[in-house]
C-alpha cells in the first residue's frame, strides 16, 4: 500500500503507511461500519453503547471516554465524532499523538461518503454496500418527488423538551424517509429563557444552535401530522407518548427505533427503507 493521505471532517490530515490493524471506535455508528466492512477482527476497543464485538474491550461511553484505556490499547486508528464525543477527550487523545479520525456527517449522503472513506483506509471492499446505500437514497428522492411529505415532529429529549433543526443528520434521514421536519428552520437560542420565548436572545457565538429547546405549545403551533419518538438518545416511554397525544390530538404519535435516524453509514443501507416504511404506514 502506498502512503495514503486522508482528511477527516475537521480537515485534519492523517497519513497511513499501511491499513490500520488496531482500531478503537468511540462511535456506535463507526463500530457498525467497521463490522459491515468485514474488519471486526481489527476492533480492539469500543464504547459501552456500541454493539458487542468479540475482540474489543470497553473504553467508557461516548461522552466519558477513558483516555488512558484507549492509549493502552496502542491503536493505529481511533474513530471519533465531533458531535458524539466530548471535545476535551478528543483533544487529550490528539495531544498523545494518537491517530484520530473525526467524522461529522450532517446528511445521509455524507454518512455514506464517510463509509467509503473508511473502506479506503482499511483497504476493504465496499462496492456492493455503497451501491445499495446510494440506491436506497435514489429511491427515497424519487418517492419525495411523487408524494408530499408528512409534517413531522421528532423530539430528542423530554425534559427539557428538545428537537432538531434542518442542519442535522437526523433531519436529513427524516426527509428521505418521507417526513418534513416542522422545526427545520428553528435555531437554538441562548439563554434558555430566550429559547422558550421568555427573553431577548444573546449572540450564540460558537455554540451549537441545531438542537432547540421548545414547548408543547410551540409544537402545537407547528401542526405536525406525525410525532416520532425514537428510543435514543432519549428512551421515550409510553407515558411520554401519552403527553404528546393529549397535547396534539390530531397527530399520529408513534414510538420507534432511533438507530435508523442517527446512525450514519452502513446503518442507512437498510435503515432508510425502514424509515420510509414506518412513515408510509402513518399516511
Amino acid at each position: 500500500m502506498p502512503p495514503l493521505r486522508i482528511l477527516d471532517d475537521r480537515q485534519r490530515e492523517l497519513l497511513f503507511l499501511r491499513p490500520p490493524r488496531r482500531i478503537v471506535s468511540l462511535v456506535p455508528s463507526d463500530t457498525l461500519n467497521v463490522v459491515a466492512l468485514g474488519a471486526a477482527d481489527r476492533l480492539v476497543g469500543r464504547t459501552r453503547y456500541c454493539d458487542p464485538v468479540a475482540a474489543a474491550v470497553e473504553v467508557g461511553g461516548t461522552k466519558d471516554v477513558d483516555v488512558d484505556a484507549v492509549a493502552r490499547l496502542m491503536p493505529d486508528l481511533i474513530l471519533a465524532n465531533q458531535e458524539e464525543n466530548s471535545r476535551a477527550h478528543l483533544e487529550q487523545l490528539a495531544q498523545l499523538s494518537l491517530p484520530l479520525l473525526v467524522s461529522f456527517p450532517k446528511t445521509v449522503a455524507e454518512g455514506l461518503s464517510h463509509l467509503a472513506r473508511l473502506a479506503k483506509i482499511l483497504e476493504t471492499h465496499a462496492r456492493d454496500l455503497l451501491r445499495r446505500g446510494y440506491a436506497a437514497m435514489a429511491e427515497a428522492e424519487a418517492a419525495l418527488r411523487a408524494r408530499r411529505p408528512l409534517r413531522a415532529f421528532v423530539p430528542i429529549w423530554m425534559d427539557p423538551l428538545m428537537t432538531l433543526n434542518g442542519q442535522t443528520y437526523m433531519s436529513d434521514a427524516l426527509r428521505l424517509g418521507g417526513g418534513e421536519n416542522v422545526f427545520a428552520d428553528r435555531q437554538r437560542l441562548y439563554p434558555l429563557s430566550a429559547d422558550l420565548g421568555q427573553a431577548v436572545p444573546r449572540p450564540a457565538g460558537t455554540r451549537d444552535t441545531r438542537y432547540p429547546r421548545v414547548t408543547l405549545e410551540e409544537v402545537a403551533q407547528r401542526e405536525p401530522q406525525i410525532v416520532l419518538l425514537p428510543d435514543e438518545p432519549h428512551p421515550f416511554s409510553e407515558e411520554d407518548a401519552d403527553v404528546f397525544r393529549r397535547a396534539l390530538p390530531s397527530a399520529r404519535v408513534v414510538r420507534c427505533g432511533g438507530r435508523d435516524f442517527s446512525w450514519y453509514g452502513a446503518q442507512s443501507v437498510e435503515g432508510l427503507p425502514r424509515l420510509r416504511a414506518l412513515i408510509g404506514s402513518l399516511r
